[in-house]
């Protein structure tokens, strides 16, 4: 049957009326379906606080215990140096620990640990040097240490390690960057999560010019037992760069070794505030792949910045994903 002009006009006039009806009610059902959604359990953040600072909006069981002081958690950020390539194979040892770490202000978590710190001591080597890594299984459980980047197959950390078992891993230093190691027994997620995870930074033969260098391993903790995380942290402990800033003379060069060791959350952020820096992926390469001021990891995805901090100040670093940030990921920088 042939549809005349008309009755397509007149088609279209029925449609425009019940677009019309659509956008009459949608904003109903949008104000509607608005009074029902909830961010979760509240922050405890005081809204009407007249403080300048942007960090002291954080909720007070985000913060570190109040017996910290400065410095005392230094060596968790602090690589230990670059060294002359050794002919001599370097020995690590990763022992496995149980151990309760409070992760914030009286929050507690039962934690599986690699030498009892979270993240675990730094593996520093020079390419294609010999490593020899011993683990020795304190634990109750099952264990294992599975390095990142190249290596022969046979020392690939996927076997058990079982209680009050030891035994050595024989990797040669490969390729250049940085590369997480972890348990990678399953519950795979249940393991990283509880604090089984640290770096190894593998140095190019030519060393990188010389800088202030830091570790950020980002981390979140189930302290309730739910599933998911509920406390964010660098390097282990809520909020302890907002009350202990990172310090680095102004103009210098900084070079941060930044990976992500969140589980489950898909994707975690670094941004830094007032200031850009060149990335390098994996560290894998000496010529940078942008230069930016945010870069999106995946779990155990990595990466190497490099920047100068041209003046004197408070710069800001926190992941991009709200949830993390205000949940203790949020810290400073002062160029001094």
């Amino acid at each position: 049957m042939a549809i005349r002009r008309r009755d397509v006009f007149g088609l279209g006039g029925i449609a425009g009326a019940l677009g019309l009806l659509a956008a009459v009610e949608w904003p109903f059902g949008k104000r509607s379906a608005a009074k029902s959604f909830t961010l979760g359990t509240p922050l405890g953040i005081d809204c009407s606080s007249d403080a300048s600072d942007a960090a002291a909006t954080y909720a007070s069981r985000f913060v570190p215990p109040g017996y910290l002081a400065a410095g005392s958690r230094d060596a968790l950020h602090t690589p230990p140096p670059w060294t002359p390539p050794s002919a001599v194979p370097r020995e690590f040892d990763l022992s496995v620990v149980e151990t309760s770490l409070e992760v914030a202000d009286g929050q507690t978590v039962a934690a599986w640990t690699y030498g009892g710190t979270v993240p675990g001591p730094v593996v520093r080597a020079t390419v294609g040097e010999r490593i020899k890594v011993f683990l020795g299984n304190r634990s109750n459980c099952a264990h294992s240490v599975h390095f990142h980047g190249a290596h022969d197959v046979s020392q690939d950390g996927v076997a058990r390690v079982l209680k009050g078992e030891s035994h050595w891993y024989e990797l040669e230093a490969g390729p250049v960057g940085l590369h997480p190691y972890h348990c990678h027994i399953p519950p795979y997620a249940r393991h990283v999560g509880k604090g089984m995870h640290g770096l190894m930074i593998v140095d190019p033969l030519e060393p990188r010019p010389a800088a202030h260098e830091f570790v950020l391993s980002l981390c979140g903790f189930d302290t309730d037992g739910d599933g998911s995380n509920d406390v964010y942290t660098w390097n282990g402990m809520a909020g302890y760069y907002e009350r202990f800033p990172l310090k680095v003379p102004a103009g210098e060069l900084v070079r941060i070794y930044l990976t992500n060791m969140v589980e489950p959350d898909p994707i975690a952020s670094f941004h830094l505030h007032a200031q850009t820096f060149d990335l390098y992926r994996s560290g894998t390469s000496m010529t940078p792949a942008e230069h930016t001021d945010i870069v999106s990891l995946g779990p155990a995805e990595r990466a190497i910045l490099e920047f100068r901090l041209p003046r004197r100040g408070r710069y800001m670093f926190h992941p991009h994903q709200s949830r993390m940030a205000e949940r203790g990921a949020m810290g400073w920088i002062v160029a001094i």
